[in-house]
C-alpha cells in the first residue's frame, strides 16, 4: 500500500518480496549502473523504482482552485517572465558539451 510518509531508504525492514523478470541485456545495464553508485541491484532498482513510483503520483496531484483563482493561475503561467539576471545568464550560457 501506498504511504506517502514512508521513506524509500534500503535501511528500513522489509516484509515484501516483489519479483520480476528481465531481459539479459536489461539486467546488466541495472548491474551496471548500480555499481557505479555502489548499490546492490536489490538496493538500486528498490530505490529506483520507488522514486518513480512517487514521481508518478506527484504528477497526477490534483488542487483545486475557483473560477477567479484559476483564472490568475493561468495569467500568471502565461505572463512573460519578470527580467531575471541569473535566468538570461543561463539562457545564454553555451552547454558544455557544445
Amino acid at each position: 500500500m501506498y504511504n506517502p510518509d514512508a521513506k524509500g531508504s534500503v535501511s528500513q525492514i522489509r516484509d515484501v518480496t516483489i519479483n520480476i523478470r528481465a531481459k539479459q541485456n536489461q539486467r546488466d545495464v541495472i548491474d551496471h549502473a548500480a555499481q557505479v553508485q555502489g548499490k546492490s541491484r536489490s538496493e538500486f532498482m528498490l530505490e529506483s523504482s520507488y522514486q518513480k513510483a512517487q514521481d508518478v503520483l506527484l504528477d497526477r496531484s490534483f488542487f483545486e482552485l475557483d473560477e477567479l483563482k484559476f483564472k490568475q493561475f493561468v495569467a500568471l503561467l502565461d505572463a512573460t517572465p519578470m527580467p531575471n539576471e541569473k535566468l538570461r545568464t543561463l539562457l545564454t550560457t553555451p552547454a558544455p558539451w557544445d
